[in-house]
């Protein structure tokens, strides 16, 4: 495995964290209190190309490996994560789903617009009982020849509200189970879906986050994702590359808590001299580097599977599993590393420490993460190293 980023992925993460520091950070504390949509922030993103960096450029993408897309959502965390998971979603798992398993048509009406911004997606997959358990979808598409009639409500859907397109999951056939689920691509604007309120959360606040409702909307055949029964393998193949979005959303949290942390250590005194050279809080530091450095190798690695086309099922999970718990402990230990201080908006890591926990949630639980590793060493397909697999 090469671990010196070559001078493409370099300028993509320079270029990711100048428009971080100059165009995100600004307003990114007001945004936040008032729930505010970032509106001119994501055009901005689409204009630098961020929310479709994985699309080929035949349909208007930057074409870019998972790797680079990690380096840019890497950097973006550190900053606001209402724009980075946007960022996030758009591109893990609407692009990237309606690429790999959408038919040319589909492509081409939609993934041409969603590439570019021109219009922004969701993917509805939870319900109010179906969260870790995917396989309950209450969410009914009905065959009625021509088209399905869908009906049912989803939850905590990230873009709800500002999205044109959404990705549900509905279940066709109760009998077949999670064989009898499908996934259906559902333009906002047709009649019978309705968005609900705006979740008041307690971190991604700017972020769109909504209920939407599904009440006998007419979906057209053509817009069924793949065979018939398709939808619950195509949900956890998106969410297994999701899973390394949201692990580096998780690791620039956990960054950029740090470097806050390092900041303010060199700059407050006590008893005579910077706190960071007391041993109290360079301990801190050294815990804090030393894990967010293992936490950036496990998510540098899972793209790197990806990119490298092996299996990356469990690679992706424990990034995940790892990355949001080092962004938790360690956004705590920046607030204390910031006393007092870290305790107000102003210095910005309780905001980060307040977004750290949905990474911990949302994507698959950590529990999950653990349920989907435990299963691959049981199977035996975690006996070698996952970068290094043996030759036949």
């Amino acid at each position: 495995m090469e671990f010196i980023l070559t001078e493409e992925q370099l300028a993509v993460k320079q270029a990711a964290r100048e428009f971080a520091q100059q165009t995100l950070l600004p307003g990114v504390i007001e945004r936040d209190t008032h729930m505010t949509y970032p509106t001119e922030q994501v055009r901005d993103m689409a204009e630098m190309g961020f929310l479709g960096m994985m699309v080929s450029p035949e349909y208007g993408g930057g074409g870019m490996d998972t790797l680079s897309y990690v380096l840019a959502m890497e950097e973006l965390s550190k900053v606001d994560n209402s724009c980075s998971v946007i960022v996030s979603v758009n591109n893990s798992l609407v692009c990237w789903g309606l690429e790999t398993y959408g038919n040319e048509e589909q492509k081409q009406k939609y993934l041409t617009k969603l590439c570019i911004g021109e219009w922004i997606g969701a993917f509805c997959l939870s319900e109010p009982e179906a969260g870790s358990d995917a396989t309950s979808q209450r969410t009914t598409a009905i065959d009625m020849g021509d088209h399905y009639i869908l009906n049912g409500t989803k939850n905590w859907i990230t873009n709800g509200g500002s999205s044109k397109v959404h990705l549900v999951i509905a279940q066709t056939n109760i009998e077949k189970g999670h064989k009898g689920i499908n996934a259906f691509i559902v333009e906002t604007a047709w009649e019978g879906v309705e968005i609900g309120a705006k979740e008041d959360k307690l971190g991604i606040r700017s972020s769109d986050t909504h209920t939407v409702l599904y009440n006998d909307v007419k979906v057209p055949k053509e817009n069924r994702i793949g065979e018939d029964g398709f939808g619950f393998k195509f949900a956890m193949k998106v969410l297994s590359g999701g899973r390394i979005g949201i692990a580096a959303q998780a690791l620039g949290i956990a960054s950029g808590a740090y470097e806050l942390a390092v900041k303010y250590s060199l700059e407050r005194e006590a008893f005579g001299r910077p706190i960071g050279q007391h041993q109290a809080v360079a301990f801190k530091l050294a815990d804090m580097s030393t894990d967010i450095e293992a936490a950036r190798l496990m998510v540098y690695r899972a793209a790197w599977m990806k990119d490298n086309g092996l299996d990356y099922t469990s690679g992706a999970a424990m990034a995940k599993l790892i990355a949001s718990d080092v962004a938790m402990k360690h956004t705590v230990e920046a607030i204390q590393v910031h006393g007092g201080y870290g305790f107000v908006k102003e210095y910005h890591v309780e905001r980060l420490m307040r977004d750290a926990k949905i990474t911990q949630i949302y994507e698959g639980t950590s529990e999950i993460q653990k349920l989907v590793i435990s299963r691959n060493i049981l199977n035996g397909t975690l006996y070698e190293p996952l970068w290094m697999p043996c030759q036949s």
